[in-house]
């Protein structure tokens, strides 16, 4: 019971520091308007005294006109309290739930490569959307009740102990029966719950990725094994859920039993009291309706234990995910970026992906203003160089450079404003054309129109119905490769960087798409520090300098023509793709 208390105690203190102190004045409104509604529950059980004694009992016809009054005022503020108390909760919950969520997407943003390659997209998402929807039951059921019903339980046993203790005392004999299983039932509502949310992740990661490979699951057959690991996975959830479902109802039906016990006691003893001339029916009606109201409050409450066992898990996964730090972090004394078009230099590089060596002692120079390749097998460690330059990961020895500025002792924005990069996945955006252009960059319609030019997207411009405008849907799935590629060019023409990256940016258009693309390439290359990463040699041979790459270091070096000269492996590379 104690971990339990202490970790409640623990998330109820994050909330409040991270979400509910800047809102504490609408809190504090919203908690006197509860109050309010709850004390109602008790003006309304006292009223019954009066009611029985003065006009049922006693006769008393002129007492009818006030006491109806005041039992309409009763209705009447709870009503008004009710209705703004819960509107003013439903602005802070939908506030505090939409921070959530944006402060939860800004710091996955953040993290490094390391994090997003062991997360899927599909647990991520379920994180954002899944877990802060969990959090908002609590607002529900719990915040916009909680107070009211303990207001109201405060304000009825008032009522019940003023009209008799003994009474009351008798009413709660079985209360202290309730705390045992309670607190078993809830360790076990948490467990489930703490299950159900990671299976859900699950779920959303096998969604995400029947999804994304739509097309290989038709292409080998696979709906049906696919359809099955989900329905594996729903099952799984169904009896978990279902398992928490019935833990939660457990606690109210506990509280009915008592209630039915003391109850009992109650009806002997309040009977025997009436009988003897010691209390008035006005007193046992004002009881009973007391102790008859407090019934559904104990119940909605023990009920919400349940609520909160189910939804602090889903808080806990909040505050972990938010909790992790990226391992690449700013320095604490950034220097300025280079001006100007720079050098790029790996020296003596190396670097493990775990127990696997993907760079050992890698050395290498871009000069500024020229193009330099990169060729070599797959794992040779090609694209991991570029992943360096921009800091998407950190080596384990040797410095990666800028100009003359080591990329760790730059602002992660500062470093990456310096380079332009096309790969051979031109991610688009279910956006229009000329969103996934600009990104957010200003630029002038003639900056616009130039850079379209100049990546030849205005070639295919005016087969869209809206032209620019004209929407890439998911992933660019309106466009073919090669409209891809010339659209992301064109954003990187308009990014206008003195770094520009190509990672296999044409390895896997046809031919006259690909002749498009690399004549808009040369065009951006032209006073920029261009690394190229290609398989294709023909796209290369014009490179400054070639790096032929193996195992993480470097084989050889020179122009196309030295390299053919040293009949070394480019040579070996050249022949066959010419022969091909």
């Amino acid at each position: 019971m104690t971990d339990t208390s202490a970790s409640t105690k623990g998330l109820i203190a994050w909330l409040w520091r991270h979400y509910l102190r800047a809102r504490a004045g609408w809190l504090l409104a919203a908690t006197l308007l509860m109050v309010m509604e709850g004390a109602m529950f008790g003006a309304l059980s006292y009223m019954m005294k009066p009611m029985f004694d003065d006009v049922f009992v006693g006769g008393n016809a002129s007492a009818l006109g006030w006491v109806a009054l005041l039992v309409f005022a009763v209705f009447a503020t709870r009503a008004i309290a009710g209705v703004l108390q819960k509107t003013l909760l439903g602005h802070i919950s939908q506030h505090v739930m939409g921070e959530m969520r944006s402060d939860m997407l800004g710091h996955l943003m953040t993290l490094d490569s390391g994090f997003h390659q062991s997360n899927p997209p599909g647990a991520l998402l379920q994180r954002i959307d899944g877990d802060t929807t969990v959090v908002a039951r609590v607002w529900n059921e719990i915040l916009t009740g909680a107070i009211r019903d303990i207001a109201a339980l405060i304000s009825l046993f008032g009522v019940a102990f003023l009209i008799d203790w003994t009474w009351t005392v008798t009413a709660l004999v079985g209360v202290p029966l309730l705390i045992a299983p309670a607190w078993a039932i809830q360790r076990m509502i948490r467990g489930n719950a703490r299950s159900a949310r990671v299976i859900a992740a699950r779920m959303s990661t096998r969604l995400d990725e029947v999804f994304h490979g739509i097309v290989p699951v038709k292409l080998n057959r696979i709906e049906d094994l696919q359809l099955r690991r989900y329905d594996d996975l729903t099952q799984e959830r169904i009896r978990t859920e279902v398992r928490t479902i019935a833990g939660a109802a457990l606690i109210p039906g506990l509280i009915d039993i008592m209630s039915g016990i003391g109850f009992l006691g109650v009806m002997f003893l309040g009977a025997s009291d009436i009988l003897a001339g010691e209390k008035t029916v006005g007193d046992f009606m004002a009881f009973f309706t007391a102790i008859g109201l407090a019934f559904e409050p104990l119940r909605r409450l023990g009920a919400m234990s349940g609520v909160w066992q189910t939804a602090a898990p889903g808080i806990e996964r909040i505050r972990d995910i938010l909790s992790v730090s990226s391992k690449i972090k700013d320095p604490a004394r950034p220097l300025a970026p280079p001006e100007g078009v720079p050098d790029v230099v790996l020296r003596d590089v190396s670097l493990h992906y775990g127990d696997t060596q993907i760079l050992d002692g890698l050395t290498l120079t871009a000069k500024a203003g020229q193009t330099t390749a990169l060729v070599g097998p797959s794992g040779a460690g090609k694209s991991t160089v570029f992943n360096l330059l921009t800091r998407l990961v950190d080596p384990d020895s040797g410095q990666a450079l800028v100009g003359e500025t080591p990329v760790d002792q730059m602002r992660l924005s500062d470093l990456r404003e310096l380079f332009s990069v096309v790969s051979q996945d031109a991610l688009l955006f279910d956006e229009s054309l000329r969103d996934n252009i600009l990104l957010g960059e200003d630029a002038t319609d003639a900056q616009l129109t130039s850079a379209l030019k100049a990546a030849h997207v205005e070639d295919f411009l005016p087969r869209l119905e809206h032209g620019i405008d004209s929407p890439a849907g998911p992933r660019g799935s309106t466009l073919s490769g090669g409209q891809r590629q010339r659209v992301a060019i064109a954003r990187a023409i308009l990014r206008d960087r003195p770094v520009l990256l190509l990672d296999e940016a044409t390895s896997a258009l046809d031919p006259r798409s690909e002749a498009l693309v690399q004549k808009a390439l040369d065009a951006l290359s032209q006073g920029r520090t261009t690394l190229v990463i290609a398989h294709r040699l023909s796209t290369i041979r014009g490179a400054d300098t070639i790096y032929v790459m193996d195992k993480g270091r470097v084989t050889e070096r020179g122009t196309h023509a030295e390299l053919l000269e040293q009949n070394g492996t480019y040579a070996a590379l050249w022949r066959m793709q010419s022969q091909e």
